[in-house]
């Protein structure tokens, strides 16, 4: 058997899932005031998988968007307790992206009309 015919698989760290599409690391972009607010400082707010870290993110921006990230800055939010008719529930907890851009980069999340 030729050496051109084995191949070399790579060691997955088995509890860590390994992402195949950048896709899967965004999840969706934050709708909010603040989030509102830091479009004018060039930076974007996305919910982003829990288990992502920031190289993770700033390569998943760049592959999706096609922008150059100058920094990524992460916010883990507990859920909040809240309370049901049958008693008390709690919101899931999410990992928010704060992503700052290259001078002159920008992102069109809300897909406005094209002119």
């Amino acid at each position: 058997m030729s050496d051109l015919t084995k191949t070399a698989e790579p060691t997955a760290d088995v509890t860590s899932k390994t992402f195949t599409d950048p896709r899967d690391i965004l999840l969706r972009p934050v709708v909010s005031e603040k989030s509102y607010a830091l479009l004018d400082e060039n930076k974007y707010t996305f919910i982003v998988d829990p288990r992502a870290n920031k190289t993770q993110i700033k390569q998943a921006v760049e592959a999706v968007f096609s922008v150059k990230v100058a920094s990524v800055n992460t916010i883990n939010r507990q859920g909040k307790r809240k309370r049901t008719r049958t008693g008390y529930g709690r919101r899931a907890d999410t990992k928010r992206a704060i992503v700052t851009l290259a001078e002159g980069e920008s992102i069109d999340i809300f897909g406005g009309p094209v002119s």
